[in-house]
């Protein structure tokens, strides 16, 4: 009996170190992408695990949520990736859902355009020097190395929470 639960609870710890080292590997697929603004955060998660995180840029005004075209605001919600742009002038770029059907209801009261063509990128590929602070239109801005990694990790489809 002693036997059968010592190779059982080294079963049981070998599953778990195993399952912890596919937690930690850099190709796990995430289901979930998930922005902190005010951490300046983007957080991969796979099964309600955090698989991955990277530091951000957002718009040049990063305080509230995008209401319309030019205010340099990232929005603030839940939203898709929906398709991706491999030749983008920001390296790559994945196509946030922005707006949805609320944020074009609320730019219309306002009497405003809502913007769009909101992403998540790399750095520009037209000067070479990586840019710091909150710099972009509206977009998530990450370093053209953490692009590549959330490029192979997230398909067209994952949901992208948004948070102040």
């Amino acid at each position: 009996m002693r036997g059968l639960l010592h190779a059982l609870l080294i079963a049981t710890i070998t599953a778990w170190a195993a399952g912890q080292a596919a937690l930690a590997s850099p190709q796990t697929p995430a289901d979930l992408v998930v922005v902190m603004k005010s951490e300046r955060v983007l957080y991969l998660y796979q099964g309600g695990r955090i698989v991955g995180q990277y530091p951000v840029a957002l718009g040049a005004s990063p305080l509230g949520t995008k209401q319309m075209v030019g205010d340099n605001k990232t929005p603030i919600g839940a939203y898709t990736l929906d398709w991706r742009n491999p030749n983008s002038d920001f390296h790559r770029s994945l196509h946030i859902s922005y707006p949805d059907s609320q944020d074009r209801a609320q730019a219309a009261v306002l009497g405003v355009p809502p913007g769009s063509n909101i992403m998540i990128h790399g750095q520009p590929g037209y000067d070479n020097r990586l840019r710091t602070g909150d710099w972009t239109d509206g977009c998530i801005a990450v370093s053209d190395t953490a692009i590549d990694d959330i490029w192979s990790r997230v398909a067209d489809g994952t949901p992208i929470h948004i948070y102040p």
